[in-house]
């Protein structure tokens, strides 16, 4: 009697496990009509954005990086949702007298306990946060009637958001934008002198420890006021890392369709915030040209001419005719 043999389901089972990584290099087999010329135009192509996002990656790492400028400055139908997730873009948290010495006291009594200071330490730490509370409020006293303007203007910006019928008007667009503009010029300058406190708040309370105590324990980062758990101050900190990330990945070729779809992704909100685009230099069609050719290295599975998708590829393919077979 010949017994049948039953075909073992391991194959079957691996390819459904290795579906992400077939769709992550890029899942149909390699076009049929591309010619050299055009496979060589991908890669160049595939490595040349992947070298731009690498570099503006290490750039944004190595010099820090700030959208909220960026962020502050969208218009068009959309810029509402970028000027929402800009860190204190209206500065009420920073002027905030009474939550800004909460969380100072707080920084001085972390920075106690991180360092370990001892009685005289603790005196010093004391005296750090007197004259930087004194140096705040110093600021907001020179500038009351600044702030009462400060205050009226973020009163009626907050009133034609409320009415998004007059931002149909182009008369009344322009009136927006100049209230805006004009706040923004009172607004600034008292901020960039609270945020002046701040950091020198940071550095006199790590001034306070010792060589030793720095060498062991690390530098004390003060954590800014937040009231809300994604802004700029938590993207700042991805992005330079998301960008080196894309432009490796495209550079190897590897995970290339995942990598470009990403990068188009990030581009196409780049020329959003800034919609319609104005033409010059400065002009975001530049991203809306970038992001539709990320889509073409997507769309093509351009990491499988020489890319590291390639080694990926060809193995799936080896396991998909033996499984045929």
């Amino acid at each position: 009697m010949v017994s049948e043999k039953i075909p073992s389901a391991a194959p079957s089972r691996l390819a459904t496990l290795c579906i992400p990584l077939r769709l992550a290099t890029g899942w149909g087999p390699y076009p049929k009509k591309l010619s050299l010329l055009a496979a060589l135009m991908l890669i160049l192509l595939r490595l040349s954005i992947g070298w731009q996002f690498y570099s503006e990656g290490t750039d944004k790492i190595q010099n820090g990086f700030d959208s909220s400028r960026f962020l502050s400055a969208a218009r068009g139908p959309f810029a509402e949702h970028f000027h929402a997730v800009v860190w204190d873009r209206d500065g009420g948290l920073r002027l905030d007298d009474e939550a800004t010495e909460r969380r100072w006291q707080w920084y001085r009594n972390t920075a106690g306990s991180h360092f370990g200071f001892d009685d005289a330490q603790q005196k010093q730490a004391d005296q750090v946060l007197k004259r930087t509370l004194n140096q705040y409020q110093f600021v907001l006293d020179n500038n009351v009637d600044e702030l009462a303007e400060i205050d009226f203007g973020r009163q009626r910006l907050a009133d034609l958001a409320a009415r998004p019928e007059r931002n149909d008007v182009t008369s009344l667009i322009g009136q927006k934008e100049t209230i805006e503009r004009e706040w923004r010029q009172k607004l600034d300058p008292i901020l960039s002198e609270v945020d002046n406190a701040w950091e020198n708040l940071e550095r006199d309370m790590n001034a306070v420890a010792s060589d030793d105590q720095l060498r062991r324990h690390g530098h004390l980062e003060l954590p800014p006021l937040r009231n809300q758990r994604i802004d700029t101050t938590v993207m700042d900190k991805f992005v330079p890392w998301f960008d080196c990330t894309i432009g490796v990945l495209l550079i190897l070729g590897l995970f290339t369709p995942v990598a470009a779809l990403a990068a188009a992704g990030f581009l196409f909100s780049v020329f959003l915030s800034q919609f319609p685009p104005a033409t010059g230099p400065t002009s975001t069609y530049y991203q809306l040209i970038e992001s539709m050719a990320c889509l073409v290295i997507a769309s093509t599975g351009a990491g499988r001419f020489a890319g590291l998708d390639s080694i990926i590829h060809a193995a799936f393919n080896r396991g998909g005719s033996h499984e045929q077979g």
